[in-house]
């Protein structure tokens, strides 16, 4: 565990600290490649070796109980895993955390007009297509080939070794299908050591403590940045948290309740104002941080997953919910009571210049 972390940390902050944004955006595109391969592969190899689709469905309902196949979800100490209210959250969580994560906004602006990013969405709509439901038939399947396995974060590389082990080189073919879940997480935090190392030393170093700093200067204190981010991540994973999931949604959910609806309000409404999108972080950060630490210092209430990293789920629904719904609330009172913008400012972001007409030579 500790060799791979050192490695994985070790080439995430290199590779970043060369190429910078461009190195964090060609890699994302390698390592989404891998993971298309390596879950197509694992979706071939996990399939027959479970008997077929009916059959895994089947065998892990048997190893399990009705809970797998049907709500509340199944879990092996009889808590509701996934009651209908957290089902519904979930939709929330996986729309609007992709949108209000710093690093997914980054790649966002620098799509070079509207009609790239039109593409890009049909596209990522067939991969996400082609990743996320053959990974449901491979979970489903490793329930059946694994039913043994009781952290759910070790299914998949378990999967792909005990699926390959009969084939010549299968070691190597296992290496190669768990680039796939590896390529997602180096992905993701090759993109946020860019986003914190430049908020860090452009909006606050140059911004409030050195506005005349040289770019030599500026670009020295973001490797050291991105040095010290990426030594503070090794450092918290050293003794690696029970339930890595629990981790993600928080971080999810708290993008998604701080920075959606002031993406939202300036992408789209000529009254927001800056009094109002920063109304709607604030309520929504706070919100999500209030309901999760009421769940950790109260007792469990036997939903979700079972660790100690858990939010207190008002009405059944995640923390998401009420913070999306707070802060939309705040941003709009608050735009709506402050001073609007000004005018010609807000024109030069929404309204298409007017070119002049060309003269005419007979005129």
């Amino acid at each position: 565990y500790y060799l791979g972390l050192a490695i994985f940390s070790i080439t995430v902050v290199v590779y970043t600290l060369i190429g910078g944004f461009l190195a964090a955006v060609w890699t994302d595109l390698f390592q989404s490649v891998m993971m298309l391969v390596g879950v197509l592969v694992l979706l071939v190899l996990a399939v027959p070796a479970a008997g077929g689709i009916e059959h895994a469905t089947r065998v892990a309902v048997e190893n399990t109980g009705p809970g797998f196949a049907f709500g509340p979800g199944y879990s092996g100490d009889g808590r509701a895993f996934l009651p209908l209210g957290l089902a519904f959250s979930f939709f929330a969580l996986w729309v609007f955390a992709g949108v209000g994560s710093p690093a997914s906004m980054v790649r966002l602006m620098a799509s070079k007009d509207t009609e790239t990013m039109r593409r890009s969405i049909v596209l990522l709509g067939g991969y996400n297509a082609l990743i996320y439901l053959p990974l449901v038939v491979i979970c489903i399947c490793a329930r059946a080939i694994l039913p043994g396995v009781q952290q759910t974060d070790e299914i998949i590389p378990r999967l792909a070794i005990a699926t390959t082990a009969w084939i010549p080189g299968g070691s190597l073919l296992a290496g190669i299908v768990l680039t796939a879940p590896f390529g997602a997480v180096m992905a993701t935090v090759s993109g946020y050591l860019v986003v914190i190392a430049s908020g860090l030393v452009r909006d606050v170093y140059q911004r409030l403590l050195r506005p005349a700093a040289r770019e030599t200067e500026l670009r020295r204190l973001s490797y050291a940045v991105m040095v010290l981010v990426g030594a503070i991540a090794v450092a918290a994973n050293i003794r690696p948290v029970a339930y890595l999931q629990a981790i993600v949604i928080f971080s999810g959910g708290g993008a998604a309740a701080t920075f959606v609806t002031p993406a939202l309000m300036t992408a789209f409404w000529r009254r927001a104002t800056a009094a109002g999108t920063l109304a709607a972080m604030l309520t929504g950060a706070g919100t999500l941080l209030a309901l999760s630490a009421a769940g950790w210092m109260g007792d469990d209430p036997m939903i979700g997953p079972k660790t100690q990293f858990r939010p207190y789920y008002l009405l059944g629904l995640d923390p998401i919910v009420w913070g999306l719904l707070a802060s939309a609330v705040a941003g709009v009172a608050v735009s709506l009571v402050s001073t609007p913008p000004d005018e010609r400012r807000v024109s030069m972001l929404f309204d298409a210049a007017v070119r002049p007409e060309p003269v005419s030579r007979a005129a």
